[in-house]
């Protein structure tokens, strides 16, 4: 377990939260209904983390919504999934707009149905300018092929001569990363219990704190939310160092 700090001496919120929205399927069969109903209620559950999340300031919200692995799921599911997320996008724009939300996406979102990808890059075409927060929703995305794909281009690079071998550090590799300008996330949530990644940003999640809990995406509304949020602010993020240095370091950054 994470060592606690005094309440009185809460850190602050995270500057960027990934959620992997893990249960709706699960959730459905426990009321004896279609996985689909899941699916629905589980996107009004994304409706409302991101009005939290707008409004507690957080900058950066990545949303796990669809992975690669995701895609050999029984075709009326995937086809109930797609239709959901254009619902979504065609539902939030004037939300997104209203809130000053930009949406961005990760993943080898070309996979998605046309109908589907012409509407997101829509989206995020004419949310671009906006600067209050970041909403990132992973769609048809692994954290493999992420890194396998960023090494490629990194290859690329080199061959062209536009690089050598020895520029290569964590630094610049990152910026072949569709996250390359995005901060890693201080917060991962899961929801539903299982207690694994699952392919998500595994580069990005190296010092990331993680928060396991067995509510059901459906189900996860403001008060989980809040809760993870404060559980968070009570841990001591030490980043291999010690909680003396740690507190060095604070000192010394206050004087």
């Amino acid at each position: 377990m994470p060592e606690k700090s005094n309440i009185a001496t809460l850190k602050p919120l995270p500057r960027h939260v990934a959620i992997i929205m893990d249960g709706n399927g699960r959730w459905a069969k426990q009321r004896l209904m279609p996985r689909v109903m899941g699916h629905r209620q589980g996107a009004k559950t994304v409706k409302e983390i991101v009005t939290v999340s707008r409004e507690l300031k957080i900058r950066y919200l990545t949303l796990y919504a669809f992975s690669k692995e995701n895609w050999s799921r029984p075709f009326d599911e995937v086809s109930s999934l797609m239709s959901l997320l254009y619902e979504y996008l065609q539902k939030e724009l004037e939300e997104l707009m209203d809130k000053r939300i930009r949406l961005r996406a990760i993943g080898e979102i070309e996979a998605l149905p046309d109908k589907v990808y012409s509407l997101l890059v829509e989206t995020m075409e004419r949310t671009a300018l906006n600067r209050e927060m970041d909403l990132i929703l992973a769609l048809s995305y692994g954290g493999r092929s992420e890194i396998t794909e960023a090494a490629r281009r990194f290859a690329e690079e080199c061959l062209m001569g536009r690089m050598k071998p020895e520029d290569i550090n964590e630094a610049s590799f990152r910026t072949f990363l569709q996250t390359g300008d995005i901060p890693d996330p201080d917060l991962i949530i899961r929801t539903s219990g299982e207690q694994r990644l699952s392919n998500f940003l595994l580069f990005q999640a190296a010092y990331s704190e993680l928060y396991i809990t067995s509510t059901f995406w459906p189900d996860f509304n403001r008060q989980e939310f809040m809760k993870a949020l404060n559980d968070y602010r009570c841990r001591e993020r030490r980043f291999g160092m010690t909680g003396e240095q740690i507190l060095l370091r604070c000192t010394s950054s206050e004087s």
